[in-house]
């Protein structure tokens, strides 16, 4: 099965593609602002694989920038091969088998999520860092990860998700998201409304 993987929830984005004779991946710097690598690293990449079978994205909790454009351009690509397109957390691509996930959900909040086989068993969903802290303590001796450094956590390691581990849940897992790929939220949007 020829599958394409695409993950910009991070610092470091990566791309990958496999089949049974090809295996490409690539990693790069993924800058919100400017995602020039991400579309040159994905040019080099479909012109040694051609177009896939199966497209899998990496949804977040992440940068939701880096996820909207992956979820975008994975679109315009399965329209042009006529592809299947599925997602998976960006959290659970971390090569390991089962871990805790802890990350920066900004105001004062992090969120944490539970991964066995590359699904999650639990979260991702909202805390304290008093809750994290309680979390990390009774799952020991699981090893936790941030896929950027928390001060908060000293203990917890940085690794960032693999689109090549994305690749290999695409064809192992049975939790994939295949209808309506969205970023995962991790709250409510905080819209104001205008005064009248």
């Amino acid at each position: 099965m020829r599958v394409l993987a695409l993950e910009l929830s991070t610092a470091i984005g990566s791309l990958a593609f496999c089949d049974d004779s090809v295996r490409l991946f690539r990693t790069f710097p993924a800058d919100r602002k400017d995602s020039a690598l991400f579309y040159e690293n994905l040019e080099g990449i479909y012109r040694g694989s051609g177009p896939p079978e199966v497209i899998v994205v990496g949804l977040g909790p992440g940068s939701y920038a880096g996820v909207r454009i992956a979820i975008a351009t994975a679109i315009g690509l399965k329209a042009a091969a006529n592809a299947r397109l599925v997602g998976l957390p960006s959290i659970c691509a971390i090569d390991q088998s089962e871990y805790l996930v802890v990350g920066d959900a900004r105001r004062s909040l992090f969120f944490f999520a539970h991964v066995v086989n590359g699904c999650c068993l639990e979260g991702p969903k909202l805390a304290s860092e008093v809750e994290i802290r309680a979390k990390l303590q009774a799952s020991q001796p699981l090893p936790a990860i941030a896929t950027q450094p928390l001060p908060q956590f000293e203990e917890v390691a940085v690794e960032h998700p693999s689109a090549l581990r994305l690749v290999e849940l695409a064809t192992q897992v049975d939790c994939l998201i295949e209808e309506n790929l969205e970023p995962i939220y991790l709250r409510e949007p905080y819209i104001t409304t205008p005064r009248q």
